[in-house]
């Protein structure tokens, strides 16, 4: 079955997340999906952005721990750089929860909205990881302060502080006027305009994606992480809980 739902409005092309009975999590079917679609609607004359939305209450749950084989780091990284180094801008929808690498995808989105029941978390430090790959699209975005209690706490923050940090541009009411200015603008300036906007974003990918899918891949092989994943899929409190 497609994980991944296309329409098309008035120059905008929508991608709908379409995965809910595992909270649209990066499953390797969901990213090869997104990865195809995101590069036909780069090259499509009829489409000036994308918008990123998502069906059920999660608008993406990260990881897909369910899978024998989950989505390799590299196969993420190469998700994220299409995201930032499409011509066209990709705006996120979000009105559910979203974590851990579904946080990395938002960030990756040139613009984005939330809901007010949105809900975000980093919690890859209570399962034995670290949030690493998508450091290349969040980092460039938060306060080093956010970064450090949101990274290391794995709590839960909503709209409102989301917004404050950066990693939402604005609350959902925005989103109509945000997608008529998309419309209003020219192909090429929106493209030479992102250019600018993704240019220190990309050089990061540049320098740090291998060391950063090299510690995710190391992380997610080692047997304290193996307890972690292992404590969330049976709804439990892993060992290391004081």
């Amino acid at each position: 079955m497609p994980h991944l739902r296309q329409d098309h409005e008035r120059g905008i092309r929508i991608l709908t997340l379409d995965s809910p009975h595992n909270r649209n999590a990066l499953s390797t079917g969901l990213v090869a999906e997104l990865h195809e679609a995101l590069a036909a609607a780069d090259k499509a004359p009829d489409t000036r952005a994308v918008l990123l939305n998502h069906t059920g209450s999660t608008f993406c749950a990260g990881a897909d721990l369910t899978e024998k084989s989950p989505t390799g780091p590299r196969a993420l990284t190469q998700l994220l750089r299409t995201v930032v180094e499409s011509t066209k801008p990709v705006v996120a929808c979000v009105t559910g929860h979203v974590r851990a690498g579904g946080l990395g995808l938002l960030a990756a989105c040139d613009i984005a909205v939330a809901g007010p029941k949105a809900t975000f978390a980093f919690t890859e430090a209570r399962l034995g990881l670290a949030p690493a790959v998508i450091s290349l699209t969040v980092l460039p975005r938060i306060p080093a302060a956010d970064a450090a209690r949101y990274y290391l706490t794995g709590e839960v923050f909503d709209t409102a502080e989301a917004v404050r940090m950066g990693l939402v541009s604005a609350g959902l009411e925005a989103l109509d006027g945000i997608l008529d200015g998309l419309r209003a603008a020219s192909p090429q300036g929106l493209a030479e305009s992102k250019r600018l906007i993704s240019a220190a974003v990309l050089r990061g990918f540049d320098r740090d994606a291998e060391a950063y899918a090299e510690q995710s891949a190391r992380l997610f092989a080692s047997a304290e992480a193996a307890e972690g994943i292992r404590a969330f899929l049976e709804r439990r409190e892993p060992q290391w809980v004081l």
